[in-house]
């Protein structure tokens, strides 16, 4: 357990101090760091325990915790307490556990527990990056061994008066204003995670923004956790019993297997070459590593296990054939050359119903993408430690078991889902209209129905061309691709572009860069290998550009642009600008005259309080005849206007005429026509659209209208002679 000496350490990071301390809080657990940064406050814990009888794999959990105390809020809904994990902080999980878990050796089953908790927070500085460096630092401080530590920051870009300037671990009010959110992970030999979202941003730029965050962020941050872990006393690392196959079973399966494996290995087809895999395999356990019948039990167990090492030895080979046949020889498992995109189909206006649709396939990967039209009714409200904001746009990614034609337990959406959607949302979030342009919300759904590597790239993809297809006026065509990486065993390093299943499981990394052809708007990067210069990340992103503009190109060819229309089933949504004061008059008492206009015409009509009035409805007759009713109830009225309007009330002394809903003048008996009138009634009646002129708006907003000046005068009888 960790019996650390209680001890702190502090740097200056992009201008704030973060401090890390451990020794006081949380002592049972291996590890446990408290990291402060501005007011925000995290626990990062972290806890080695023995592992679990026949495991055959590394059991990593890591955990974020948004506690709401921290920030002073209190859970939403009846039971006051926090439930599931939002998406923000199933982001965060991903965001620890992506560029640690492969920073543990080759067949460590240990089990490790990262835990980190949000117990303050500030409201500008984010405990997502703060958790995830006091995570790596309390891991740095166990036995375990962590080939770390890694530390991570996030990087802005802001414009200030002096120009253009990188920020790290931006505050609230400066991401408001930053054209990139950059999440970078790294460790002392270079990058291994990276998280972008971004507003058409050049390579050149990214490259500066990664070299930015590595040297003022993950440095110093590294150089802490170094020093904390001097200073505290931790244990010296314990490796613990790895499991991997003995050097016989390993040279037996390469001698047996290697020529069948290799020549396995190039079938072109995913079904046909994974079973003549698995026929290789199973011979070769069968032929060599069975388990006779009737051993006497202390020998069947030695049996079973050299059996299970010979698996896992094939695996090992399979993952170093398909290694060596990329990097040596450049052969690909289906047979394309290095930089070749597979087989493009593409097709928009796919199904009938919803507002838009697409079908996206590349090569054995193949998503629809269907886009739905919503008014503000159907804005995402994302609550949690930061201030709570309303989302206009958001993409839903599934992934079912039958697009690997497995079949699989059927349930919401994992970690992985989530992940994926997020990506393919930031990557097309930069290209989406204002809400002036465009003021509808937004919702992707893309459904993977097959899947052989990279379907959050074809979700950018067909994600682009069902906004097309909807008529949203995007800025530019978006489209998104992988690159992974083989090193060879002379260390010879090879890039890949679009890479299918098997080349990112056996791969040492995924690559997925979006963007349009100005620059990049999402990046993604899943290193297994150890870690990425920036030079190497420039040639990255050279080799990916190429692809991504190859993937433009086509789907231009499909569709050049967005429709100029929408389909006939999307809602029709206008809006009209009133004046703020007028917005009470528009609601009316209880709600009274929204209500009746929205009653009368079927639109449904949303208020913003800067007095913009957003009009939603299904046909653009209706809409008209609400905009006519809002514009008339926010309407100043103004002397010399003139109007239509119902006559409402007859007294003695004139009549009342309703020129909008909720707002009524009143014509004097004197100003109802031409000459003496007797009785108001002999002119008018109760029902009668009459047209009147306003002759003056008195102090308390009386409204005096005339007929009569509307109406030609008599003609004057000739003077008698």
């Amino acid at each position: 357990m960790g019996h650390h000496t209680p001890c702190f350490v502090e740097r200056e990071i992009g201008g704030r101090t973060l401090r890390f301390e451990t020794g006081k809080v949380a002592k049972l657990a291996s590890g446990a760091v408290m990291a402060r940064y501005g007011d925000s406050v995290v626990l990062a814990t972290a806890v080695r325990a023995n592992p679990r009888m026949g495991i055959d794999f590394f059991p990593l959990t890591c955990d974020y915790r948004e506690k709401l105390p921290a920030a002073g809020k209190y859970p939403g809904g009846f039971r006051k307490r926090e439930g599931q994990p939002s998406e923000k902080e199933i982001l965060t999980m991903r965001m620890m556990d992506r560029p640690i878990r492969p920073l543990f050796p080759e067949g460590f089953v240990d089990e490790i527990q990262l835990q980190v908790s949000v117990l303050s927070h500030d409201g500008q500085n984010d405990t997502d990056v703060i958790g995830c460096s006091a995570a790596s630092a309390a891991l740095a401080i166990t036995d375990a061994p962590f080939e770390g530590p890694i530390a991570t920051v996030r990087v802005a870009r802001i414009y200030t008066d002096a120009g253009a300037q990188f920020v790290i671990n931006p505050t609230q009010a400066q991401i408001e204003f930053s054209d990139l959110d950059l999440v970078l992970s790294g460790h002392k030999d270079g990058v291994n995670m990276i998280e972008v979202g971004a507003a058409e941003i050049t390579e050149a730029d990214m490259v500066a923004a990664i070299r930015f965050g590595l040297e003022q962020g993950i440095t110093p941050i590294l150089a802490m956790i170094d020093e904390l872990r001097a200073k505290c006393g931790a244990p010296a690392v314990r490796m613990g019993d790895r499991i991997l196959p003995s050097a016989d079973v390993i040279a037996l399966v390469k001698e047996k297997a290697y020529d069948e494996l290799t020549k396995a290995r190039q079938i072109h087809g995913k079904e046909a070459r994974n079973s003549e895999v698995d026929r290789v395999k199973k011979w070769c356990i069968d032929s060599f590593f069975a388990v006779p019948a009737g051993l006497p039990y202390t020998e069947h167990v030695a049996a079973e296990k050299r059996a299970r090492e010979a698996k896992e030895a094939l695996r090992l080979l399979e993952k170093k054939i398909t290694h060596n046949l990329v990097a040596e020889k450049g052969i690909r498992a289906d047979g394309r050359p290095l930089n070749q995109i597979r087989p493009l189909d593409m097709a928009v206006d796919f199904l009938p119903r919803p507002h838009g649709s697409a079908f996206f396939q590349r090569g054995e990967t193949q998503s629809i993408v269907t886009c739905t039209l919503g008014t503000m009714k159907d804005e995402q409200i994302v609550d949690g430690l930061l201030p709570e904001y309303a989302k206009k746009f958001y993409l839903h990614y599934n992934f079912p078991p039958f697009c690997t034609g497995e079949a699989g337990r059927i349930a919401g959406p994992g970690r992985r889902e989530i992940g994926h959607g997020a990506l393919a949302e930031k990557s097309l979030l930069a290209i989406l209209p204002s809400t002036e342009e465009f003021p509808y919300t937004v919702r992707l759904v893309s459904d993977i129905t097959e899947s052989n590597g990279s379907s959050s790239m074809a979700s950018v993809c067909g994600g682009c061309l069902a906004l097309m297809d909807a008529g949203v006026p995007i800025k530019a065509t978006c489209a998104g691709i992988s690159v992974g990486r083989f090193t060879s065993s002379n260390g010879k390093v090879t890039h890949v572009t679009d890479i299918i299943g098997e080349e990112d499981f056996f791969g040492e990394m995924d690559f997925k860069v979006s963007g349009t052809r100005e620059g990049i708007t999402g990046i993604q990067l899943d290193l297994k290998a150890r870690g990425l210069g920036v030079e190497e990340i420039e040639t990255i992103f050279a080799q990916a550009r190429e692809g991504r503009l190859f993937l433009i190109e086509k789907m231009e060819a499909c569709l050049a642009k967005p429709r100029a229309d929408l389909k006939p089933h999307a809602p029709r949504i206008i809006t009209v600008k009133i004046d703020p004061e007028k917005i009470g008059k528009l609601i009316g008492p209880g709600g009274k005259t929204i209500r009746g206009i929205q009653d009368r015409t079927g639109a449904q009509i949303d208020i913003n309080e800067d007095g913009t009035v957003f009009i939603a409805t299904a046909d653009g007759t209706a809409a008209m005849r609400a905009k006519a009713e809002v514009e008339a109830l926010g309407a100043e009225i103004k002397i010399g206007s003139i109007y239509e309007g119902k006559v409402v009330g007859i007294k003695d002394f004139g009549c009342f005429v309703e020129l909008a809903p909720g707002t009524d003048g009143m014509v004097h008996v004197s100003e109802l026509a031409h000459g003496f009138v007797k009785t108001v009634t002999e002119v008018v009646k109760v029902g009668d659209v009459i047209k009147v002129k306003v002759i003056n708006v008195d102090d308390t907003g009386r409204i005096k209208l005339s007929r009569k000046a509307l109406l030609e005068a008599p003609a004057e009888p000739a003077a008698r002679k």
